[in-house]
């Protein structure tokens, strides 16, 4: 194997790889990346046995052939080649010789045969989709995902497609929910939803953020997942399992309904939650009369305070919250405004944007 490729075109392909391969891992291949040189070009292949990304890339080859490199340390050292072309070489027992200027390397590899093969997804029906839609969707869902390894149910997004051509995207964790409803037309040919873990997601957000304008497909097979953009192709394992009944924690409306500034509320919520105990980040949210007030207490740090104005004619109300559950919710809205929807001490704070329930996150309150 030898060819000539863009010092760029590598490093773009072993970026893709950083997120996927295993570093501590009982079999060592699993930390490095397939190469492989035909006449089209070279592909550079990440496995972690869950999800997998084949990165096609434009090379003069002068001899077609396939070894597996390190991807951490072959990144490290693309990145700091002196020359815009590296020339990458198979020597004899699986070691490779990297040049590029007046820099050499010789680097050991493992045989290609070794490395795990891809799981095949011809007959996932592929749907023509909106990058940037998804990548919302991504984003306002995503820090709600439950990172509690006992409840590998609530370790992804659950993925639904709508009668009416929109798909929902939920997540929990148990402490909150954030749903978000888009349309992404076309038939996914699935009999309910399907749960994405986190780590695929995460990664499908990195390739999006690439190049959020560019063609995108998605596709479902029995028990997996196929994302396809131009010189790309992503297959991960979905979680098998029955996500739970979210409909069912999502109040209709609040008794208890405030308009608040974003910013004004998410930067109070960052001031006060400084104070608030240890790492339960707990803040209690009272409602008086056209007043919204934000405190935190801590016995070994004080007390902190801080009232903003709104709209707001009810009863007076307070309730404990984790201001972090919060502000997560408020960095990825865009509107000005947003409506806060609350019951009483008991029931779960609703937020959404004014008029506007297709993203909608609910927060469990907290004891204070």
């Amino acid at each position: 194997m030898e060819f000539r490729i863009a010092t760029d075109e590598l490093k773009k392909a072993l970026y893709r790889a950083q997120g996927i391969v295993e570093r501590k891992t009982t079999m060592p291949i699993l930390a490095n990346v397939l190469v492989n040189a035909t006449k089209g070009g070279v592909t550079v292949t990440a496995f972690d046995l869950d999800i997998g990304v084949v990165s096609e890339h434009p090379a003069e080859v002068a001899k077609p052939g396939a070894v597996t490199l390190s991807a951490k340390y072959v990144f490290d050292i693309v990145q700091n080649l002196p020359d815009a072309q590296v020339t990458l070489k198979k020597l004899a027992n699986n070691y490779v010789d990297i040049s590029s200027g007046s820099a050499h390397f010789k680097i050991v590899g493992m045989a290609a045969e070794e490395y795990p093969k891809l799981p095949k997804e011809e007959n996932a029906p592929l749907v023509q989709i909106s990058g940037n839609t998804l990548l919302e969707m991504i984003k306002k869902t995503q820090f709600a995902i439950s990172s509690d390894e006992t409840r590998y149910i609530l370790n992804g997004v659950f993925f639904e497609p709508q009668a009416s051509g929109k798909v929902r995207m939920v997540a929990t964790d148990g402490h909150r929910l954030s749903l978000i409803e888009r349309e992404l037309t076309g038939d996914f040919k699935l009999k309910g939803g399907v749960i994405i873990p986190r780590k695929g997601l995460m990664e499908l957000k990195r390739l999006l953020d690439e190049a959020p304008d560019a063609e995108c497909q998605l596709g479902f097979a029995e028990n997996s997942a196929l994302f396809k953009k131009p010189g790309l192709t992503m297959v991960m394992r979905l979680i098998d399992g029955q996500f739970p009944e979210y409909q069912r924690v999502i109040p209709k409306e609040g008794e208890k309904v405030v308009m608040v500034s974003k910013v004004r509320f998410l930067e109070s919520l960052k001031r006060i939650a400084l104070l608030s105990a240890d790492k339960s980040y707990a803040v209690r949210i009272g409602l008086e009369q056209n007043k919204l007030l934000i405190t935190a207490n801590n016995p070994d740090l004080g007390e902190a305070k801080d009232v903003l104005e709104v709209a707001y004619r009810g009863g007076d109300i307070t309730i404990g919250f984790n201001a972090r559950y919060l502000t997560d919710v408020l960095s990825v809205l865009e509107t000005e405004e947003i409506s806060f929807e609350l019951g009483d001490e008991h029931s779960p704070g609703v937020i959404h944007a004014p008029g506007d329930r297709s993203f909608t996150a609910v927060v469990m309150p907290m004891r204070v």
